[in-house]
Protein backbone atom coordinates (compact mmCIF):
# COMPACT_ATOMS: atom_id res chain seq x y z
CA UNK A 1 0.00 0.00 0.00
CA UNK A 2 1.61 3.42 -0.87
CA UNK A 3 1.64 5.67 1.91
CA UNK A 4 0.24 9.29 0.90
CA UNK A 5 2.22 12.65 1.06
CA UNK A 6 0.43 13.92 4.05
CA UNK A 7 2.02 10.70 6.39
CA UNK A 8 5.39 12.47 5.57
CA UNK A 9 7.13 14.93 7.98
CA UNK A 10 10.14 17.20 7.19
CA UNK A 11 11.95 18.67 10.09
CA UNK A 12 14.74 21.19 9.91
CA UNK A 13 17.01 23.16 9.70
CA UNK A 14 19.24 21.80 11.70
CA UNK A 15 22.54 23.65 11.90
CA UNK A 16 24.27 20.41 11.77
CA UNK A 17 23.21 16.60 10.83
CA UNK A 18 25.33 14.13 12.31
CA UNK A 19 24.06 10.95 10.75
CA UNK A 20 26.94 8.65 11.96
CA UNK A 21 26.41 6.54 8.41
CA UNK A 22 28.95 5.29 6.40
CA UNK A 23 31.63 4.87 9.22
CA UNK A 24 33.69 1.47 9.27
CA UNK A 25 32.31 -1.31 11.24
CA UNK A 26 35.32 -1.65 12.92
CA UNK A 27 38.37 -0.32 14.08
CA UNK A 28 39.71 3.40 14.44
CA UNK A 29 37.50 6.08 12.68
CA UNK A 30 39.09 9.91 12.10
CA UNK A 31 37.00 12.79 12.37
CA UNK A 32 37.05 13.37 8.86
CA UNK A 33 35.20 10.11 8.37
CA UNK A 34 32.37 11.64 9.69
CA UNK A 35 29.51 12.65 7.76
CA UNK A 36 28.19 16.23 8.68
CA UNK A 37 25.66 18.14 6.85
CA UNK A 38 25.09 21.56 7.07
CA UNK A 39 21.71 23.29 7.37
CA UNK A 40 20.01 19.84 6.57
CA UNK A 41 16.81 18.57 7.36
CA UNK A 42 15.14 14.97 7.66
CA UNK A 43 12.09 13.91 5.97
CA UNK A 44 10.34 11.10 7.76
CA UNK A 45 7.32 8.80 7.69
CA UNK A 46 5.76 6.16 10.08
CA UNK A 47 8.49 6.26 11.96
CA UNK A 48 11.08 5.51 9.81
CA UNK A 49 13.76 7.94 8.13
CA UNK A 50 13.09 8.44 4.00
CA UNK A 51 16.11 10.67 3.54
CA UNK A 52 18.48 13.28 5.05
CA UNK A 53 19.72 15.80 2.51
CA UNK A 54 20.28 19.57 2.16
CA UNK A 55 16.62 21.69 3.62
CA UNK A 56 16.04 23.95 0.83
CA UNK A 57 16.16 21.21 -1.33
CA UNK A 58 13.43 19.08 1.16
CA UNK A 59 11.68 22.03 1.40
CA UNK A 60 10.94 22.54 -2.50
CA UNK A 61 9.59 18.84 -2.39
CA UNK A 62 7.42 19.35 1.08
CA UNK A 63 5.79 22.70 -1.67
CA UNK A 64 5.67 20.14 -4.16
CA UNK A 65 4.10 17.14 -2.18
CA UNK A 66 2.20 18.36 0.35
CA UNK A 67 4.35 17.22 3.41
CA UNK A 68 3.49 18.53 6.70
CA UNK A 69 6.84 20.39 7.92
CA UNK A 70 8.12 20.74 11.47
CA UNK A 71 10.11 24.16 11.80
CA UNK A 72 12.83 23.94 13.76
CA UNK A 73 13.70 27.55 14.69
CA UNK A 74 16.89 27.19 16.92
CA UNK A 75 20.31 26.28 16.47
CA UNK A 76 20.12 22.55 17.26
CA UNK A 77 22.88 19.58 16.19
CA UNK A 78 20.55 16.58 15.12
CA UNK A 79 22.21 12.85 15.69
CA UNK A 80 21.09 9.54 16.23
CA UNK A 81 19.39 8.66 19.95
CA UNK A 82 21.81 7.07 22.17
CA UNK A 83 21.85 3.20 22.52
CA UNK A 84 22.86 2.07 25.88
CA UNK A 85 24.13 -1.76 25.20
CA UNK A 86 24.25 -3.10 28.87
CA UNK A 87 22.85 -2.18 31.87
CA UNK A 88 21.28 -3.90 35.17
CA UNK A 89 18.39 -1.17 35.68
CA UNK A 90 15.86 -3.61 36.36
CA UNK A 91 16.59 -4.02 40.56
CA UNK A 92 15.00 -3.23 43.84
CA UNK A 93 16.90 -1.55 46.99
CA UNK A 94 20.29 0.24 47.41
CA UNK A 95 23.83 -0.89 47.40
CA UNK A 96 25.49 2.82 48.59
CA UNK A 97 26.80 1.02 51.95
CA UNK A 98 28.93 -1.44 49.82
CA UNK A 99 30.06 2.00 48.17
CA UNK A 100 30.96 3.34 51.60
CA UNK A 101 32.40 0.37 52.31
CA UNK A 102 34.35 0.16 48.84
CA UNK A 103 35.95 4.16 49.17
CA UNK A 104 37.25 3.20 53.06
CA UNK A 105 39.15 0.29 51.64
CA UNK A 106 37.14 -2.62 52.42
CA UNK A 107 37.55 -5.53 49.73
CA UNK A 108 34.63 -7.49 47.88
CA UNK A 109 35.01 -10.38 50.98
CA UNK A 110 34.31 -7.79 53.26
CA UNK A 111 31.42 -6.33 52.09
CA UNK A 112 30.39 -9.81 51.59
CA UNK A 113 30.28 -11.16 54.68
CA UNK A 114 28.78 -8.00 55.68
CA UNK A 115 25.45 -9.04 53.65
CA UNK A 116 26.35 -6.42 50.45
CA UNK A 117 27.64 -7.80 47.39
CA UNK A 118 24.88 -9.02 44.21
CA UNK A 119 23.42 -11.18 46.81
CA UNK A 120 22.04 -8.09 48.83
CA UNK A 121 20.16 -7.33 45.11
CA UNK A 122 19.02 -10.96 44.74
CA UNK A 123 17.48 -10.89 48.00
CA UNK A 124 16.04 -6.80 47.79
CA UNK A 125 14.79 -7.97 44.21
CA UNK A 126 13.23 -11.24 44.87
CA UNK A 127 11.10 -9.20 47.70
CA UNK A 128 9.82 -6.63 45.45
CA UNK A 129 6.77 -7.35 43.39
CA UNK A 130 6.34 -6.84 39.94
CA UNK A 131 4.52 -4.10 39.85
CA UNK A 132 7.37 -2.05 42.43
CA UNK A 133 10.19 -3.65 39.41
CA UNK A 134 7.85 -2.09 37.04
CA UNK A 135 7.69 1.34 39.10
CA UNK A 136 11.24 1.45 39.56
CA UNK A 137 12.45 0.52 36.10
CA UNK A 138 10.21 3.32 34.27
CA UNK A 139 11.94 6.23 36.65
CA UNK A 140 15.18 5.07 35.10
CA UNK A 141 14.35 4.64 32.22
CA UNK A 142 12.18 8.22 31.95
CA UNK A 143 15.72 9.25 32.99
CA UNK A 144 18.18 7.68 30.75
CA UNK A 145 15.62 9.07 28.11
CA UNK A 146 15.27 12.53 29.14
CA UNK A 147 19.16 12.00 28.56
CA UNK A 148 19.00 11.20 25.01
CA UNK A 149 19.03 6.97 25.00
CA UNK A 150 16.27 5.54 23.30
CA UNK A 151 17.07 2.19 23.05
CA UNK A 152 18.76 0.26 26.77
CA UNK A 153 19.45 -3.64 27.28
CA UNK A 154 18.15 -4.78 30.20
CA UNK A 155 19.94 -8.11 32.41
CA UNK A 156 18.00 -10.17 34.87
CA UNK A 157 20.16 -11.55 36.73
CA UNK A 158 19.09 -10.10 40.91
CA UNK A 159 16.78 -13.57 40.66
CA UNK A 160 18.82 -16.22 40.19
CA UNK A 161 15.72 -18.74 40.46
CA UNK A 162 13.42 -19.77 37.55
CA UNK A 163 10.35 -18.00 38.78
CA UNK A 164 12.21 -14.56 40.10
CA UNK A 165 14.19 -14.22 36.71
CA UNK A 166 10.97 -14.76 35.12
CA UNK A 167 9.36 -11.80 37.36
CA UNK A 168 12.15 -9.68 36.46
CA UNK A 169 11.76 -9.91 33.07
CA UNK A 170 7.80 -10.01 32.62
CA UNK A 171 8.99 -6.38 34.41
CA UNK A 172 10.97 -5.26 31.80
CA UNK A 173 8.67 -6.58 29.19
CA UNK A 174 5.41 -4.53 30.96
CA UNK A 175 7.60 -1.03 30.76
CA UNK A 176 8.51 -1.95 27.14
CA UNK A 177 5.18 -1.91 26.07
CA UNK A 178 4.53 1.29 27.92
CA UNK A 179 7.72 3.49 27.63
CA UNK A 180 8.90 5.29 24.68
CA UNK A 181 12.09 3.66 25.61
CA UNK A 182 13.11 0.54 23.00
CA UNK A 183 14.08 -1.99 25.88
CA UNK A 184 16.16 -5.03 24.85
CA UNK A 185 15.91 -7.67 27.63
CA UNK A 186 18.68 -10.34 28.43
CA UNK A 187 19.04 -12.64 30.43
CA UNK A 188 21.72 -13.21 32.96
CA UNK A 189 19.94 -15.49 35.09
CA UNK A 190 23.97 -16.93 35.32
CA UNK A 191 25.13 -13.37 37.21
CA UNK A 192 25.99 -15.79 40.03
CA UNK A 193 25.52 -19.28 41.27
CA UNK A 194 22.40 -18.86 43.90
CA UNK A 195 22.47 -19.98 47.67
CA UNK A 196 20.12 -22.53 47.46
CA UNK A 197 22.58 -24.27 44.87
CA UNK A 198 26.22 -25.78 45.75
CA UNK A 199 26.78 -26.86 42.45
CA UNK A 200 27.26 -24.38 39.55
CA UNK A 201 27.22 -26.76 36.87
CA UNK A 202 23.61 -28.12 38.40
CA UNK A 203 22.34 -24.48 38.30
CA UNK A 204 23.04 -23.95 35.01
CA UNK A 205 21.21 -26.82 34.11
CA UNK A 206 18.33 -26.09 35.85
CA UNK A 207 18.17 -22.57 34.06
CA UNK A 208 18.58 -24.76 30.61
CA UNK A 209 15.95 -26.86 31.45
CA UNK A 210 13.37 -24.96 32.99
CA UNK A 211 13.93 -21.12 32.62
CA UNK A 212 15.51 -20.53 28.83
CA UNK A 213 12.20 -23.08 26.86
CA UNK A 214 9.62 -20.53 28.99
CA UNK A 215 11.48 -17.72 27.66
CA UNK A 216 11.33 -18.59 23.97
CA UNK A 217 7.45 -19.29 24.87
CA UNK A 218 6.51 -16.08 26.55
CA UNK A 219 9.24 -14.44 24.30
CA UNK A 220 10.51 -12.78 27.45
CA UNK A 221 14.22 -12.84 25.90
CA UNK A 222 16.06 -13.61 22.96
CA UNK A 223 19.61 -13.29 24.51
CA UNK A 224 21.43 -14.57 26.98
CA UNK A 225 24.69 -13.78 28.92
CA UNK A 226 26.99 -15.52 31.85
CA UNK A 227 29.45 -13.68 34.05
CA UNK A 228 32.70 -15.94 33.55
CA UNK A 229 34.77 -15.02 36.48
CA UNK A 230 36.65 -16.48 39.64
CA UNK A 231 33.69 -15.35 41.79
CA UNK A 232 30.96 -16.56 39.10
CA UNK A 233 31.07 -19.14 36.60
CA UNK A 234 34.51 -21.30 34.98
CA UNK A 235 35.44 -20.97 31.51
CA UNK A 236 33.80 -24.79 30.71
CA UNK A 237 30.88 -24.41 32.66
CA UNK A 238 29.94 -20.98 30.55
CA UNK A 239 31.07 -22.02 27.09
CA UNK A 240 28.98 -25.24 27.55
CA UNK A 241 26.03 -23.33 28.68
CA UNK A 242 26.19 -20.75 26.18
CA UNK A 243 26.63 -23.03 23.55
CA UNK A 244 23.58 -24.85 24.63
CA UNK A 245 21.26 -21.24 24.66
CA UNK A 246 22.78 -20.55 21.12
CA UNK A 247 21.20 -24.10 19.97
CA UNK A 248 17.94 -22.92 21.42
CA UNK A 249 18.11 -19.64 19.45
CA UNK A 250 19.74 -17.41 21.80
CA UNK A 251 21.71 -14.72 21.01
CA UNK A 252 24.81 -15.00 23.34
CA UNK A 253 26.67 -11.98 25.06
CA UNK A 254 29.90 -12.41 28.16
CA UNK A 255 30.85 -10.28 31.07
CA UNK A 256 34.11 -11.28 29.90
CA UNK A 257 37.84 -10.55 31.39
CA UNK A 258 36.35 -7.81 34.36
CA UNK A 259 39.15 -9.00 36.33
CA UNK A 260 41.02 -11.55 34.87
CA UNK A 261 40.82 -12.66 31.44
CA UNK A 262 39.57 -16.32 30.17
CA UNK A 263 35.78 -14.70 29.79
CA UNK A 264 37.34 -13.28 25.97
CA UNK A 265 38.45 -16.88 25.24
CA UNK A 266 34.77 -17.80 25.51
CA UNK A 267 33.11 -15.53 23.53
CA UNK A 268 35.58 -15.70 20.65
CA UNK A 269 34.99 -19.99 21.34
CA UNK A 270 30.86 -19.72 21.27
CA UNK A 271 30.32 -17.05 18.77
CA UNK A 272 29.38 -14.28 21.19
CA UNK A 273 27.81 -10.99 19.78
CA UNK A 274 29.83 -8.94 21.96
CA UNK A 275 32.00 -9.46 25.23
CA UNK A 276 31.70 -6.76 27.51
CA UNK A 277 33.69 -5.28 30.65
CA UNK A 278 36.84 -6.18 29.09
CA UNK A 279 39.24 -4.28 31.68
CA UNK A 280 41.63 -6.94 31.89
CA UNK A 281 41.88 -7.64 28.22
CA UNK A 282 45.58 -7.57 26.80
CA UNK A 283 47.12 -8.22 22.56
CA UNK A 284 46.36 -11.53 22.97
CA UNK A 285 42.27 -11.14 23.95
CA UNK A 286 41.86 -8.47 21.47
CA UNK A 287 43.22 -10.44 18.55
CA UNK A 288 41.10 -13.03 19.97
CA UNK A 289 37.74 -11.34 19.86
CA UNK A 290 39.03 -9.11 16.35
CA UNK A 291 39.47 -12.96 14.67
CA UNK A 292 36.13 -13.74 16.16
CA UNK A 293 34.38 -10.40 15.32
CA UNK A 294 32.86 -10.37 18.49
CA UNK A 295 31.47 -6.88 19.32
CA UNK A 296 33.56 -5.50 22.57
CA UNK A 297 31.55 -3.71 24.67
CA UNK A 298 33.22 -1.43 27.25
CA UNK A 299 31.74 0.26 30.68
CA UNK A 300 33.42 2.86 32.20
CA UNK A 301 30.87 3.02 35.06
CA UNK A 302 32.15 0.17 35.88
CA UNK A 303 35.20 1.85 36.44
CA UNK A 304 34.33 4.76 37.60
CA UNK A 305 32.12 2.94 40.62
CA UNK A 306 34.94 0.09 41.52
CA UNK A 307 37.54 2.88 41.15
CA UNK A 308 39.45 1.02 38.48
CA UNK A 309 41.22 1.51 35.52
CA UNK A 310 39.11 1.50 32.22
CA UNK A 311 38.98 -0.94 29.37
CA UNK A 312 41.92 -0.56 27.02
CA UNK A 313 39.75 1.14 24.23
CA UNK A 314 42.16 2.80 22.86
CA UNK A 315 44.41 -0.65 21.80
CA UNK A 316 41.05 -2.26 20.89
CA UNK A 317 39.97 0.06 18.68
CA UNK A 318 43.87 0.10 16.87
CA UNK A 319 43.35 -3.57 17.34
CA UNK A 320 40.70 -3.61 14.91
CA UNK A 321 37.92 -4.26 17.30
CA UNK A 322 34.36 -2.79 16.75
CA UNK A 323 33.97 -0.97 20.25
CA UNK A 324 30.70 -0.56 22.03
CA UNK A 325 30.19 1.82 25.21
CA UNK A 326 28.12 1.15 27.71
CA UNK A 327 27.03 2.19 31.26
CA UNK A 328 27.35 -1.03 33.22
CA UNK A 329 24.17 1.09 35.12
CA UNK A 330 23.80 -1.11 38.52
CA UNK A 331 22.96 -0.59 42.12
CA UNK A 332 26.46 -2.15 42.87
CA UNK A 333 29.30 -1.31 40.82
CA UNK A 334 28.02 1.24 38.29
CA UNK A 335 24.95 3.18 40.28
CA UNK A 336 25.50 6.49 38.03
CA UNK A 337 24.27 5.50 34.48
CA UNK A 338 25.05 8.42 32.91
CA UNK A 339 26.01 7.49 29.47
CA UNK A 340 27.12 10.79 27.46
CA UNK A 341 29.22 11.30 30.70
CA UNK A 342 30.90 8.48 30.58
CA UNK A 343 31.54 8.35 26.95
CA UNK A 344 33.19 11.45 27.19
CA UNK A 345 35.49 10.81 30.19
CA UNK A 346 36.64 7.42 28.87
CA UNK A 347 37.16 9.18 25.44
CA UNK A 348 39.47 12.28 27.26
CA UNK A 349 41.31 9.53 28.82
CA UNK A 350 41.33 6.64 25.86
CA UNK A 351 42.40 9.42 23.41
CA UNK A 352 39.57 8.43 21.56
CA UNK A 353 38.51 10.53 18.66
CA UNK A 354 34.66 12.48 18.67
CA UNK A 355 33.64 9.78 16.22
CA UNK A 356 35.04 6.86 17.87
CA UNK A 357 33.03 7.89 20.87
CA UNK A 358 30.07 8.78 19.41
CA UNK A 359 30.21 5.58 17.34
CA UNK A 360 30.67 3.65 20.75
CA UNK A 361 27.23 4.73 21.71
CA UNK A 362 25.42 4.79 18.75
CA UNK A 363 26.08 2.65 15.29
CA UNK A 364 28.90 0.78 16.94
CA UNK A 365 25.95 0.32 20.39
CA UNK A 366 23.57 -0.98 17.97
CA UNK A 367 26.11 -3.45 16.29
CA UNK A 368 26.79 -4.78 20.04
CA UNK A 369 22.87 -5.42 20.36
CA UNK A 370 22.11 -7.25 16.86
CA UNK A 371 20.08 -4.13 15.51
CA UNK A 372 20.33 -2.97 12.26
CA UNK A 373 17.23 -0.69 12.18
CA UNK A 374 18.74 2.13 14.38
CA UNK A 375 22.35 4.37 15.59
CA UNK A 376 22.24 6.45 12.21
CA UNK A 377 20.53 9.28 10.42
CA UNK A 378 19.67 7.20 7.21
CA UNK A 379 17.47 6.36 4.83
CA UNK A 380 15.66 3.06 6.41
CA UNK A 381 16.49 3.39 9.75
CA UNK A 382 14.38 4.24 13.00
CA UNK A 383 13.02 7.75 13.10
CA UNK A 384 15.43 7.94 16.92
CA UNK A 385 16.69 11.17 17.03
CA UNK A 386 17.97 13.30 19.74
CA UNK A 387 19.20 17.64 18.96
CA UNK A 388 21.50 19.45 20.82
CA UNK A 389 21.26 23.21 21.68
CA UNK A 390 24.58 23.88 19.96
CA UNK A 391 25.84 24.69 16.47
CA UNK A 392 28.66 22.44 16.62
CA UNK A 393 28.51 18.57 16.94
CA UNK A 394 32.05 18.79 18.99
CA UNK A 395 30.28 20.72 21.85
CA UNK A 396 28.57 17.56 22.46
CA UNK A 397 31.47 15.74 24.04
CA UNK A 398 33.69 18.87 24.65
CA UNK A 399 30.88 19.68 27.82
CA UNK A 400 31.44 15.99 28.79
CA UNK A 401 27.89 15.20 29.61
CA UNK A 402 27.00 18.77 30.67
CA UNK A 403 25.20 19.77 27.30
CA UNK A 404 21.89 17.82 27.35
CA UNK A 405 19.56 17.34 24.28
CA UNK A 406 17.03 19.71 24.10
CA UNK A 407 14.20 17.71 21.84
CA UNK A 408 14.25 13.78 21.45
CA UNK A 409 12.03 11.98 18.86
CA UNK A 410 11.24 8.55 19.14
CA UNK A 411 10.14 6.75 15.76
CA UNK A 412 9.72 10.15 14.69
CA UNK A 413 7.61 11.53 17.54
CA UNK A 414 8.19 13.55 19.73
CA UNK A 415 9.18 13.04 23.28
CA UNK A 416 7.85 15.28 25.58
CA UNK A 417 8.26 14.81 29.64
CA UNK A 418 9.42 11.28 28.94
CA UNK A 419 5.98 10.64 27.23
CA UNK A 420 5.83 10.13 23.20
CA UNK A 421 3.56 13.11 21.77
CA UNK A 422 1.36 11.80 19.54
CA UNK A 423 -0.91 14.92 18.65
Amino acid sequence: METSASTYTLLGPFSQILTMAELPESGAIADEELKVLEDAGVLISNGEIIRVDDYIKLTQEAEQYDYAVEVIEEPLVLMPGLIDAHTHICFAGSRANDYAMRVAGKSYLDIAKSGGGILDSVRKTREATVIELVELLKQRCDRHLQEGVTTCEVKSGYGLSVDEEIKMLEAIQLVNKHHAIDLIPTCLAAHMRPPEFTDSKAYLQTVLNELLPTLKEQNLANRVDIFVEDTAFTEDDSAEYLLAAKKMGFDITVHADQFSTGGSKVAAAVGAVSADHLEASEEPEIELLRTAGVVATVLPGASLGLGMHYAPARKMLDGGLCLAIATDWNPGSAPMGDLLLQAALLGASEKLTTAETLAGITTRAARALNLTDRGQLAAGYNADMIAFPTQDYKEILYFQGKLRPSKIWKSGKPVINGDLNDQ
